[in-house]
Parts: structure tokens; C-alpha cells; sequence
């Protein structure tokens, strides 16, 4: 009897778990930038209305330093995430950051770090190195599993999302010093797709000094 009553629990979790799956939809998001071009590196989040967005156990990430310049220049991660460093130069880096969600330095090194760095709080976290003024780069770090980042035409897909109600909001490294992260409330019931304008210039080439970012 408790056998039986094991597999029907058993059968009613599997089943939740199904109908749950297979109403998550997929939100699409086009950005553009002042002229209306796709934008390309934009990140984006959903964050729920009325509740926590579901927390999944965070990945890993890994960050390049490829020919004196960071690879992915713009990255988003789950609160959590540890992120390893790998030097493909054949030459030394020294890479740090004085932001506020995450303060740390990696001294002089070639390879593989021993340890990655997990990202542990929320915000804005800028990259440098000591040796190479112009290697710069962006973490952004989010409270939520559900995010993405636009590719070369600008799009961007936020995939299993429960339905319901979400700000979805966008940030991009070329926007202004301080600037709030601009922000859309969607109903997600179904797959759908949304335009995000952002108030930068064209193109994704320009960089922003080291210390004035803030969250």
C-alpha cells in the first residue's frame, strides 16, 4: 500500500513538473540603439512582479584574456556564480576590480588561476588589468536565473519563463554613468517578443572609463 501511494506521489510530481515545462515560453527582445540599428551586447533580466523569480543552482562562467583584451567583454551571471580567469597571452595579466559587488585582485599570473572568483552580490562589477590600461570589461550580476544577452543583430531570448508578470530590464555598457536600468513590465503567458530601444549610440565600440560605473 505505502508502495503504491509512493509511485501515485511520484507520478503527481512528474506530472506538476510536466505542465509546468510545457507552459514556460521563451521571450524574445530586440534591441536598438539612438539610430534604430540592432544592438548588440545588451543584457536583460525578468524579474518578477508579485514574487521571487524561481532560483536554479547557478553555473560557471569563464572570462578569456585573449590578445591584451577580455573575452566576453560583456557578461551576465547568476548571484553566485564563479567565474574562472584563464590567460591565453603569453604574457602576464593582473586583473581586478574596485566595484562594490565584487572587490578582488588576481596578482601577476600566466594559466589558469587556482581558484575561480564567485560573484556573490548583486550589481555592476567593471574589470581591468593592472599591466594593460586598455583591457576592460563587464559583469553584470542579477538576483534571478533568467536573463540573456543580445547578439550581433541585437536580439536576445530569455527562454523558461513561468508565466506571469515581469519587469524586464536592460542595461548596456555605452549608456551613461549612473543611468537607471531601463525597465518594461510584460505578461508572459506564451512565447512573445518585445522592441527595447536603448539610449546609446550605434554600434558597441566605444568604452567607458574604469570608476565611473555605479550600480
Amino acid at each position: 500500500m505505502k508502495y503504491s501511494r509512493l509511485v501515485l506521489l511520484l507520478g503527481l510530481i512528474a506530472a506538476v513538473l510536466a505542465i509546468s515545462e510545457a507552459s514556460a515560453a521563451t521571450l524574445e527582445i530586440d534591441f536598438s540603439n539612438k539610430a534604430g540599428g540592432p544592438l548588440a551586447d545588451a543584457v536583460v533580466y525578468a524579474m518578477p512582479v508579485d514574487a521571487k523569480v524561481p532560483m536554479k543552482a547557478p553555473g560557471t562562467a569563464i572570462i578569456d584574456q585573449i590578445k591584451r583584451t577580455f573575452v566576453p567583454k560583456v557578461t551576465i551571471l547568476q548571484t553566485g556564480t564563479p567565474v574562472t580567469f584563464p590567460n591565453k597571452d603569453n604574457i602576464e595579466h593582473d586583473v581586478y576590480s574596485f566595484s562594490p559587488a565584487k572587490t578582488f585582485e588576481l596578482k601577476l599570473y600566466s594559466g589558469v588561476p587556482a581558484h575561480p572568483v564567485v560573484f556573490d552580490k548583486p550589481g555592476l562589477v567593471t574589470l581591468g588589468c593592472n599591466i594593460h590600461d586598455q583591457m576592460i570589461a563587464y559583469v553584470l550580476v542579477v538576483d534571478t536565473a533568467f536573463f540573456a544577452k543580445s547578439d550581433a543583430h541585437g536580439v536576445a531570448r530569455i527562454e523558461g519563463l513561468p508565466p506571469g508578470d515581469y519587469y524586464i530590464k536592460a542595461w548596456h555598457y555605452q549608456m551613461p554613468d549612473g543611468a537607471a536600468q531601463p525597465s518594461q513590465r510584460v505578461t508572459i503567458s506564451a512565447d512573445q517578443s518585445i522592441k527595447f530601444p536603448l539610449d546609446v549610440a550605434g554600434g558597441v565600440t566605444g568604452m567607458m572609463s574604469m570608476p565611473g560605473h555605479s550600480w
